[in-house]
């Protein structure tokens, strides 16, 4: 930003050189990007952090040099014009959007007489590399450089009706700008209308229609704050950028819209004449009360790393017009108006390191560093890698924006896709509701690569809206290439769901794994659910399937794939999971396998539910052997091999014992799957 030190000096009980105010405004945060030779000016360009707002004028940047250095400053004197009449006889607003212009203020002076600016106001502007227009416009911009709020004036009698609607656009409506370029407009865009159009866009430049021209006589003078975010979309959608939506955007203080507004009343009656009418037109809400915030010293040592005395930090702070007050062991402090990045006790401690000086900060040979164990989440998410490497996968980053049909098989019912209002993201504006579709678009990366057996896996944020909120949440997605199966089964689902178990069991996380039937998603042809353990056996925590021919042709893929996701959120909760030591058995057990002929459609959990009804003693464990599907068998059946464990603790085990708990396996078996042992 462009300071002029002339300009600048009239805010100063004592003047400041070039020099010396980029040593001070450097010292203080706020470097200088380039000097510049003016007659007997000097021109400074300021940087200025975009929290910083109150610092985008020259007033502002006094208020720092003035804290700083020990000078006072000198805030302009404004004067009320006699007014005459009543401005609520003359016009009216009306504001629909207060959500979007929360404050919203208008002064009306008739009979100015436009005129080219006097030659100190046109040098002014010159200086900070504004073009003057006439004493009105140059008024308004003098304004905005010397106090940093944003004002408008509108050629009254252009205003259909005399009066001002602050409303949102309505979708393609059109709007010339006063740069005479033509734009159709959003329904999500904030206007500044008249009667009948639009004749401002809101914060950011008035329309072509009603500006200030020569013939102009009667004044209607905005003065009002703005979302910044609606702003600034509005600006970047509409490629307009101006100083006053550079402000905007960053943020201005209510409080300044009423003080502007009557300075550049006060400015308009002394150089174009005119009369103002009486009082003002403000809508919207009162300026908030000023903000408290406390502050320790210890704290404040302790982060700096030296002593700064407290009767130091009183003044410190006392220059910066936050009137400190000591109260026990705290300094309370009240925030002014202008100063809206200033909000915890942490922003008090800075502002004394700024204006203490960055240099008074002692520099040690050697930091002090306090060892504390990892977080349990980071371990978690190592641990997940070294599980899925382990096995042969490869980890992906993708973005997070994909194109909108990708989405549409993996959003689940009552979710909306939430669309990015970006240009630079035409192809791809919507934030993605899964990790899948990422995968698979890497997948027929690798599959024009010619790469075969991949297997990929991502934990990422995704994205959807519900019933009006916005919702994120964190997955763990994977892909594999489906192996060929085995007699022509198709089962090779198995590979993907073991991999699955073993980062389970490594994460202590309790599963189990049900066919998914009606649940089963939009993506998946056949589909498993994976279900949290007694913790919360009705809580869906994944998902395993094959996709459906549509989701490969969308994504144009040849080779069959499996896939699955998993809540990260749940499933590394249970991190690091609890180990229970036992010692090693002193008798040898005794290892029983039963082969039995099922039905095709029944699954491995069905079998394991039935063994666990049959609740045999002294049974260690189940171990999945194999299926075989052939001719011996006949159509519509497989035999399942199970591999049970028999032992007891206290003594060796004889086969008589385990007998009896082998026939009570297969008579569960056949009550509960119509089982029939396979004999050879």
């Amino acid at each position: 930003m462009k300071i002029s030190i002339d300009w600048l000096n009239q805010y100063l009980d004592r003047a400041v050189d070039a020099s010396e105010a980029d040593a001070v405004l450097t010292n203080v945060g706020f470097p200088i990007d380039g000097t510049e030779q003016a007659d007997d000016d000097t021109i400074i360009d300021v940087e200025v952090t975009s929290n910083r707002g109150d610092c985008l004028s020259h007033v502002g940047v006094a208020r720092e040099i003035a804290a700083a250095t020990g000078r006072k400053l000198k805030s302009p004197t404004i004067t009320q014009p006699t007014a005459c009449g009543d401005v609520a006889s003359l016009t009216s607003v009306t504001n629909e959007a207060p959500a979007l212009c929360p404050v919203y203020t208008a002064r009306v002076i008739t009979g100015v007489k436009i005129a080219p600016s006097p030659a100190w106001l046109q040098r002014h502007l010159l200086a900070v590399g504004l073009r003057p227009i006439n004493n009105v416009v140059d008024i308004t911009n003098f304004v905005l450089h010397e106090l940093g709020q944003p004002l408008h004036a509108f050629d009254m009698k252009r205003l259909a009706e005399r009066r001002i609607v602050v409303r949102n656009a309505k979708a393609g409506e059109p709007f010339t700008a006063i740069d005479k370029t033509r734009h159709l407009l959003r329904a999500d865009m904030l206007v500044i209308a008249d009667a009948q159009k639009p004749v401002a866009l809101a914060g950011i430049m008035g329309g072509l229609d009603s500006e200030v021209t020569d013939a102009t006589t009667d004044i209607l003078l905005e003065s009002a704050a703005f979302d910044p975010l609606s702003i600034r979309s509005t600006s970047r959608a509409m490629k307009l950028a101006s100083d006053s939506s550079y402000r905007f955007e960053r943020g201005t203080a209510l409080a300044n819209v009423d003080r502007a507004g009557q300075r550049a009343a006060q400015l308009i009656v002394e150089l174009a004449g005119g009369t103002l009418a009486g009082g003002v037109i403000r809508v919207g809400s009162e300026p908030p009360e000023l903000k408290r915030i406390a502050m320790r010293p210890a704290r404040c040592h302790a982060l700096l790393g030296y002593e700064v005395p407290v009767d130091r930090m009183m003044t410190l702070l006392g220059a910066l017009e936050l009137e400190p007050k000591i109260s026990g062991e705290r300094i309370e402090c009240v925030v002014p108006s202008h100063r809206l990045d200033l909000e915890r006790e942490i922003d008090l401690i800075e502002e004394v390191a700024r204006l203490a000086g960055y240099e008074a900060i002692p520099m040690r040979e050697k930091m002090p560093l306090v060892v504390r164990p990892p977080q349990a989440m980071v371990l978690a998410r190592q641990r997940i890698g070294q599980v899925l490497v382990a096995h042969g996968y490869h980890e992906t980053i993708t973005f997070s924006n994909i194109a909108p049909k990708l989405t549409q098989p993996f959003t689940e019912r009552e979710h909306e896709v939430i669309m990015l209002d970006d240009e630079r993201k035409a192809a791809e504006p919507a934030l993605r509701t899964s990790l899948l579709p990422s995968l698979l678009s890497v997948r027929k990366t690798n599959q024009d690569a010619g790469n075969t057996g991949v297997k990929l896996f991502e934990a990422a944020r995704v994205f959807s809206e519900k019933d009006g909120r916005f919702a994120e949440s964190k997955d763990l997605a994977m892909l594999a290439d489906a192996p060929a199966p085995g007699n022509g089964d198709g089962g090779s689902l198995r590979y993907l769901r073991g991999t699955i178990e073993e980062l389970l069991e490594a994460l202590g996380c309790e599963a189990r794994f049900i066919e998914a039937g009606d649940r089963t998603p939009a993506w998946a042809e056949v589909a498993g659910l994976i279900m949290e353990g007694p913790r919360n056996p009705k809580h869906i925590i994944g998902v395993i399937g094959v996709p459906t021919g549509a989701v490969m042709d969308l994504f144009d893929l040849k080779t069959p794939v499996h896939l699955a996701w998993l809540d990260y959120a749940t499933i590394t909760a249970y991190f690091p999971r609890s180990v229970q030591t036992q010692p090693l058995a002193k008798f040898p057990g005794i290892e029983r396998d039963l082969s039995v002929i099922v039905d095709e459609s029944a699954t491995w959990g069905a079998v394991e539910g039935a063994v666990a009804a049959a609740d045999p003693e002294l049974l260690e464990r189940i171990q999945f052997v194999g299926v075989y599907r052939g001719k011996q068998i006949g159509p519509g059946k497989k035999s399942v091999t199970i591999r049970m464990t028999f032992r007891d603790p206290g003594k060796t085990l004889r086969h008589d014992q385990v007998d009896p708990q082998v026939s009570k396996v297969v008579g569960q078996l056949q009550a509960s799957l119509r089982a029939e042992l396979r004999v050879a």
